[in-house]
């Protein structure tokens, strides 16, 4: 799982690099809970990819795709040299998530706070019918934000929906700040146990704790909220202290510092010997 993890915050750096823009933050801080997922606990088909017995994955921040289909072409979903047409006119990979579009994304997203509703939706169909398909949702901590959201635990929880696990990507920071200064959480894991559902915080770059907490959910008789305690621009250090690294339009010295962390991972995955 780590080395799927290098993988996949590999070809996202390299992916936003040839496009020269993008969601850098915001991908990186994802890269260990879809390497886990689609490593250990994903039941998909790459050569079906609506494969009516596969499990479900809804990107709710869907601005973080690159990352996602980093992880999608690493899995075989479609060609890898697809990536170098992020954003790019006629692509089938638009900066947000897009069901239509990409081959392996379940639910097209972007407009936050509407994805953990259209999880919930599945997850409710599936568990209706006494279907063995599982729903993870990926929901970012800004997100948390909007109302529609909280509407969509309360239903969650009210119907056991024991078929879903979300993440929560706590990386501390939006769009135009700090979650503490925009509009405070509290405390997320609480929270979330108010609402009368499972929860638990997890490291966000543990790929062990993740996949200890996902193994746990199964156990439970509702849904279970993984709060993954992340960094914006996770994995990459200097990313990691640049206060505007939500979306990115690198500098020299930002493209330098990107291509030295392209660079590092390349030697880490002895990319240069193979």
């Amino acid at each position: 799982m780590k080395e799927f993890a290098k993988k996949i915050r590999l070809e996202t750096l390299k992916t936003l690099l040839h496009l020269g823009f993008g969601h850098y933050g915001g991908s990186l801080s994802i890269v260990e809970v879809l390497a886990v997922l689609y490593e250990r606990h994903m039941k998909v088909n790459p050569a079906q990819p609506k494969w009516t017995e596969r499990d479900y994955l809804v990107l709710s921040k869907g601005h973080g795709g690159p990352a996602l289909y980093a992880t999608l072409a690493l899995k075989g979903f479609f060609p890898m040299e697809m990536l170098k047409t992020l954003n790019q006119n006629g692509t089938t990979l638009p900066s947000h998530a897009d069901c239509n579009l990409t081959p392996g994304v379940d639910m097209t997203t972007g407009s936050l706070g509407q994805g953990i509703s259209a999880a919930a939706g599945i997850a409710y169909y599936h568990q209706a019918r006494k279907l063995s398909n599982k729903v993870f949702c990926i929901v970012g901590d800004g997100e948390l934000n909007e109302g529609q959201c909280w509407e969509a635990f309360q239903f969650i929880a009210h119907n056991r929906l024991k078929n879903l696990i979300v993440f929560v990507d706590d990386n501390k920071k939006q769009l135009d700040g700090t979650t503490e200064s925009i509009c405070r959480p509290f405390n997320l894991v609480d929270k979330m146990r108010a609402f009368g559902l499972h929860s638990v915080q997890v490291a966000g770059d543990d790929v062990s704790a993740i996949d200890a907490a996902i193994r746990d959910a199964y156990q439970q008789e509702t849904a279970t909220v993984i709060v993954l305690d992340t960094i914006k621009g996770m994995g990459v250090p200097y990313l990691e202290e640049k206060a505007d690294n939500h979306h990115l339009r690198p500098t020299q010295e930002d493209e330098n510092a990107i291509r030295a962390a392209v660079q590092a991972l390349e030697e880490e995955l002895n990319y240069g010997n193979a």
